[in-house]
């Protein structure tokens, strides 16, 4: 059984963490369910194990907090939800890269139900819109978006740190860093792209998902496999 919490106002950073440990090793222990825990957090920048200082452009706009998350730096704040999920990856096959991808094809899903094709790709973590509305990269590639993060940690093959999906934040807030270290791409939210969606449209397309992807394991063609 996974038990979903949902929090209103904005919740405190290190008490987010402070509280997932704590969940994690409970859930290690078998001592509490698994959990997906649906939250904002005030305006704030995080470091994972793999940032580089040169990523953080300024360092003083809103609070740096080092993580042992996997992946670079990335923006947290109000308009964005983000999802930690306290899973026990062994009862899910002890496959770190598989369950990354689940998660992936998580959100793709449920960015499905609001009419949009998310994709990942090869060497970038996290789930990106096309946007053939934009001007060509100088390669001639066609630009493309961020739309949802991904970054996790396990602890006793317990998962934890988790997803985050631009809903509707200040998107210059992204400014301070380089979002997970790549400089190529720009950022969105489901209200840039023209969606008068709301953070609780989203819950209800992230638990419906859930079900459908996290708990069969089913995962869309396009996240079953790196490309």
């Amino acid at each position: 059984m996974v038990e979903w919490l949902l929090s209103d106002g904005l919740v405190d950073y290190e008490t987010a963490v402070a509280e997932m440990e704590a969940r994690a090793n409970a859930i290690a222990d078998g001592s509490a369910d698994e959990c997906v825990w649906l939250l904002e957090h005030p305006p704030l920048y995080t470091a994972g194990t793999s940032a580089k200082p040169a990523d953080l452009r300024d360092p003083d706009r809103f609070p740096v907090h080092e993580t042992k998350r996997g992946g670079q730096y990335t923006y947290h704040g109000p308009g964005q939800r983000v999802a930690y999920v306290m899973l026990d990856v062994s009862r899910r096959g002890r496959d770190v890269r598989r369950f990354v991808h689940d998660l992936e094809s998580w959100v793709i899903a449920a960015l499905a139900e609001f009419g949009l094709t998310g994709h990942i790709r090869p060497g970038r973590v996290g789930v990106w819109i096309e946007r053939p509305d934009r001007p060509p990269l100088p390669d001639g590639r066609m630009a493309e978006d961020k739309i949802a993060a991904i970054g996790i940690r396990l602890r006793r093959w317990v998962s934890f740190h988790g997803i985050s999906i631009n809903v509707e934040p200040d998107l210059s807030h992204f400014d301070g860093i380089v979002p997970c270290g790549i400089s190529d791409y720009g950022v969105t939210s489901l209200v840039d792209l023209g969606l008068p969606v709301t953070m609780a449209d989203v819950d209800v397309a992230l638990r419906r998902s859930f079900d459908a992807v996290m708990q069969s394991g089913h995962a869309p063609k396009d996240a079953a496999s790196p490309e």
